[in-house]
């Protein structure tokens, strides 16, 4: 369920009937599902990614990230999941993709959880990073 019940009544006595709030919720949880299919298409095409996240052990700006894979789920509007490098992985939440080519992503945002705690945009070169 997108809207918590507070907004729901709130929708509500504004004048938005029920049906278009379950419209709503349900072109919004669609949107999310392709987004995930697009965020996970990308890392399934690439085994190396590049991104702009801050590493203590790495000499380079935009590191090199050897992908394994990318589970990603929706829950209403979240995208949510793992995403696993050769040596270490971490908790996906708000995915998106910034750029798509041919309807495919080509450059993406995710938040990272637990050990980065941060957003991170990865691409399939390190030149979209600059």
């Amino acid at each position: 369920m997108l809207f918590d019940q507070r907004v729901r009544t709130e929708l509500h006595d504004a004048g938005v009937d029920p049906a278009t709030l379950r419209e709503i919720e349900e072109r919004v949880a669609a949107d999310a599902r392709e987004t995930a299919e697009r965020v996970a298409a990308f890392f399934d095409a690439h085994d190396t990614v590049y991104s702009d996240m801050e590493l203590t052990h790495s000499s380079s700006e935009h590191p090199e990230h050897a992908v394994e894979y990318a589970d990603l789920f929706t829950h209403s509007e979240d995208v949510r999941g793992f995403l696993r490098f050769d040596t270490w992985g971490a908790y996906v939440e708000n995915a998106r993709v910034l750029d798509a080519e041919d309807g495919r992503a080509t450059f993406v945002e995710l938040e990272l959880g637990q050990t980065v705690h941060d957003r991170v945009r990865f691409a399939p070169a390190r030149e979209r990073l600059e």
